[in-house]
Order: C-alpha cells, then sequence, then structure tokens
C-alpha cells in the first residue's frame, strides 16, 4: 500500500470523530485534502467549515461546502488536520505547507484535535522533518541568527510567501528532546509570527493509516 493510499485511509476514519452537525475546523495539506473529498461526502449535516488555508479555502468551495470566518463562528468542536511528524505525546510538526499560524489558530479554537497521517510521521523525536518558523519579512535574517543560537540551522523558503505576506525559515539540525520549552522560546523571538511545534496544544487524538487499516494512537 503507498503512501496516498494511506492518507486516505486516516481521512476517511477520522469522518468518524466528527460531531453530528455545527462547524467543523479543516486543515490544510495532502491528507487533508483526502478528508475534505470524505467530508464532502457528508456536508449536508453541517453549517459549514473554517479553513486553515487559501488552498482548503478553495478545495471546499469547489465540493460545495460553506466556508466561514471564525470570528463569525466562536470556538469549534472538531479540527481536523494532517502533521509533518508527530511524536508519541502527540506534540506535531506542522508547516510544510506554509499554513502554520492559522492551523495553529483554528487548533487553539477547537475542543478536540483530531490528527491526519501516514504512519511514517509517527517519530519518537521531532526534528528530523525541517521546522518551519514564520516571520515578519523585516526580521528573517535577526530571527535566523537567533535560531542558529537553538542550535539550529535556518534556511529562508525562497519565493514562498504565506497566506499572511510572511516569510518561511525551515530550520535543519534540530532534535527536539523538549518540545513545549522550544516552542516557547522560539515564540518569544521578536518578528515570529508562530513556530510550527504544536506542543502547548497538541493533537487529542492521532489516526495513521498504515498497510493493516487505521491505526488510533492517544497520548
Amino acid at each position: 500500500m503507498n503512501a496516498d493510499e494511506m492518507k486516505r485511509q486516516a481521512a476517511q476514519a477520522a469522518i468518524e470523530y466528527l460531531p453530528e452537525g455545527g462547524i467543523i475546523g479543516v486543515g490544510t495539506g495532502s491528507t487533508v485534502n483526502h478528508f475534505i473529498d470524505a467530508f464532502a461526502d457528508v456536508k449536508g449535516r453541517f453549517d459549514g467549515a473554517v479553513s486553515s488555508s487559501e488552498a482548503s479555502t478553495e478545495r471546499m468551495k469547489k465540493l460545495g461546502i460553506p466556508v466561514l470566518d471564525l470570528n463569525a463562528t466562536g470556538g469549534l468542536e472538531v479540527y481536523v488536520d494532517g502533521a509533518d511528524e508527530s511524536n508519541r505525546q502527540l506534540h506535531l510538526i506542522k508547516g510544510g505547507g506554509g499554513a502554520l499560524t492559522r492551523e495553529k489558530i483554528v487548533a487553539a479554537a477547537s475542543k478536540k484535535f483530531v490528527c491526519i497521517a501516514d504512519e511514517s510521521k509517527l517519530v519518537d523525536v521531532l526534528g528530523k522533518f525541517p521546522l518551519p518558523v514564520e516571520v515578519i519579512p523585516m526580521a528573517r535574517s535577526y530571527v535566523a541568527r537567533e535560531l542558529v543560537k537553538l542550535g539550529g540551522s535556518p534556511v529562508w523558503r525562497e519565493n514562498f510567501v504565506t497566506d499572511n505576506g510572511n516569510l518561511i525559515l525551515d530550520v535543519h539540525d534540530l532534535e527536539i528532546m523538549e518540545p513545549v520549552k522550544l516552542e516557547t522560546q522560539i515564540n518569544q523571538l521578536a518578528g515570529v509570527v508562530t513556530v510550527g511545534i504544536f506542543a502547548h496544544r497538541p493533537a487529542d487524538v492521532l489516526i495513521l493509516g498504515t498497510p493493516e487499516g487505521p491505526k488510533v494512537v492517544k497520548p
């Protein structure tokens, strides 16, 4: 079974975690695209969705799913999104697609965060996947120097601008032993919009697609 099929499998399993109705949060990425396709089959139960990116918004609108502004919805029952890495405490690295800030906002506004991924995303220690950090453009060089002091090797993601008009630094060579601590440290750097460590607000459930079928991991 290939990785894309495992992603589809995890995405379809997430439908079982949705409430009976209301509004849900929807993330970004290749696994989430499978979820959006599956969600379209049950969209009639729901008032709509809050999206974490322009790409997901566009996909949902094409499938006739109403996309709502978080400012108008209040809190959400469930948020479904993927991850670039997860440890067994369900601390995540996210932001490979560049939507980490909006993803973090929607996750924070949701009672339950259901993460969907293929089995390769589960790791013992976070950091093999380069850690995305969204920065204000004028702070790029300053933040990069500070990230070097924290042991990382930041690389500017050139020719990429986030939906918020900012830049991404992808930080290589990190072994993230204390995700909560490092998330706090990086977020406190002047010019950082947010960092792609989701540890203060981890996932509540991780659904992994595997060759044997969906596997549920809880912290």
